[in-house]
C-alpha cells in the first residue's frame, strides 16, 4: 500500500513538472507585464560569444522567471501568504495601513540629501545668483510621513532632513506644506497625491511666492479612470482594487499649451493618451519630461516661472498658473545641468525646486 502511495505521488509530482515545463515552453510568451510596468525578457538569441562569456545563461535565466507559468499567480499567492499566514509586516519592503500600500525608505540618507543639495546650489550659483529671481523650496513629504512612524514602521528622520535642506539652501526661502496634507490625499495604490486634494498645497506655494492662489470655484473635477491602479499594485502583488483618477480642469488650464523640448511637439495640460499606458499618472504633464514649456495666454500677469521638479509636480504645477504667463518645467533626472543655458533663458524668473521626501533620500538620478 505504501509502495502503491509513494509510486502515484511520484507520478503526480512527475506529471505536475512535465506539465509546468511544456507550458512554459509551448504557452505565448507575454512581452509586458502590467502589474510590474516593464517589458519582460524574451527568448534570448543563441550566440558563441554570448555562450563564452556567460551572458546567455544569465538572460535565459531572467526569460525562465519572466514567463513562469501564472507568475502572477504564485507572486500574489506568495504576498498573501507573507501578509496573512506569516504575518509579516511588509514583504519586500511593501506595506499596507489604513487601506493604503506604500513603501519603507528609511533611514535617512543624509549623502544623498547632501548631494540633491549640491546639485540645487549648483544650479543656483551658475544660472540663478545674479539675476533677481526669487527663489522658493519645498519638500514634498511622502505617504510614510504620514503612515509609517505612527503605525509601528520604520520612518526616516523627517525633522533632520527638513533641518538639512533648510541650511543647506540658504539662498532659497523654504515653504512648509506638510500641515496642507494628509494620508488622504495620496492614491491607496500609488506613491503620488490626488490632484484634487492638493488645492491648499498650491494656494499656500503661490502666496509665498506673491502670486494669486488657484481659485476652487474656477476647477471642476473630471473622472479620467475609475479603475487606476498605482505603482504599488504591481510591487505588493496584492488583488487590490482600482481607484478613481480626477483632473481639474477649468477654461484657463483648456487654453494653455505645453511646449515637450525633446519631441518639439505642442499638447496640452493632460495626455489623456497616457491613460492606457503603462502609468495612467503620466496623464499630467505628459509624465517624465526632461524640459517643458506652458504657455498660458489667459495669466493674471505677465510673470514667468520656472520650476524644477520630479514626477509630484507633474498634477502640482498646473495649479500654480494663475498669474503665470509661461511656467518652464525643468526634470533634471533627465537633463544635464549643463544644458540647461542651451534651452532655457533665466531673466529674473520666480523659481521653484519642489522635490519629493523619496527622491532627496535617493537622489542618484539628479544629474
Amino acid at each position: 500500500m505504501k509502495r502503491t502511495i509513494r509510486t502515484v505521488s511520484g507520478i503526480l509530482v512527475i506529471a505536475l513538472w512535465a506539465g509546468l515545463a511544456a507550458f512554459a515552453w509551448f504557452a505565448p510568451k507575454k512581452t509586458v507585464s502590467q502589474a510590474e510596468r516593464r517589458p519582460l525578457q524574451q527568448m534570448p538569441q543563441i550566440t558563441w560569444n554570448d555562450l563564452q562569456n556567460g551572458s546567455f545563461m544569465g538572460q535565459f535565466e531572467t526569460y525562465c522567471l519572466d514567463q513562469f507559468p501564472l507568475r502572477d499567480n504564485f507572486r500574489s499567492l506568495k504576498a498573501l501568504w507573507s501578509y496573512h499566514i506569516l504575518d509579516y509586516q511588509d514583504n519586500n519592503g511593501i506595506y499596507t495601513e489604513d487601506g493604503h500600500v506604500a513603501k519603507l525608505d528609511f533611514p535617512l540618507n543624509e549623502t544623498s540629501v547632501q548631494y540633491a543639495i549640491n546639485r540645487f546650489t549648483t544650479i543656483y550659483e551658475t544660472y540663478l545668483k545674479d539675476t533677481g529671481s526669487k527663489v522658493y523650496m519645498t519638500v514634498i513629504p511622502d505617504k510614510n510621513f504620514y503612515l509609517a512612524e505612527e503605525n509601528g514602521y520604520p520612518a526616516m528622520d523627517y525633522e533632520t532632513l527638513f533641518q538639512k535642506v533648510n541650511a543647506g539652501m540658504p539662498w532659497a526661502q523654504t515653504v512648509d506644506i506638510t500641515k496642507a496634507l494628509d494620508i488622504s490625499c495620496y492614491y491607496k495604490t500609488d506613491s503620488h497625491w490626488r490632484q484634487e486634494m492638493i488645492l491648499p498645497v498650491a494656494a499656500k506655494l503661490c502666496v509665498a511666492m506673491n502670486a494669486a492662489p488657484p481659485d476652487p470655484q474656477a476647477f471642476t473635477e473630471s473622472l479620467a479612470s475609475d479603475s487606476f491602479r498605482g505603482v504599488y499594485y504591481g510591487q505588493s502583488a496584492l488583488p487590490l482594487d482600482g481607484e478613481d483618477l480626477y483632473l481639474l480642469e477649468s477654461e484657463m488650464l483648456n487654453a494653455c499649451r505645453v511646449y515637450n523640448h525633446e519631441t518639439k511637439t505642442y499638447t496640452g495640460i493632460y495626455d489623456l493618451e497616457k491613460l492606457s499606458g503603462y502609468d495612467p499618472y503620466d496623464v499630467f504633464l505628459s509624465g517624465a519630461q526632461a524640459l517643458l514649456t506652458i504657455e498660458n495666454p489667459n495669466a493674471e500677469s505677465d510673470r514667468e516661472l520656472i520650476v524644477f521638479r520630479d514626477s509630484f509636480g507633474s498634477c502640482l504645477v498646473p495649479l500654480l498658473l494663475r498669474e503665470y504667463g509661461k511656467v518652464t518645467v525643468v526634470d533634471i533626472r533627465y537633463i544635464r545641468l549643463d544644458l540647461l543655458a542651451e534651452n532655457v533663458e533665466f531673466n529674473g524668473q520666480d523659481v521653484l525646486f519642489a522635490y519629493s521626501a523619496s527622491i532627496l533620500n535617493n537622489s542618484a538620478s539628479l544629474k
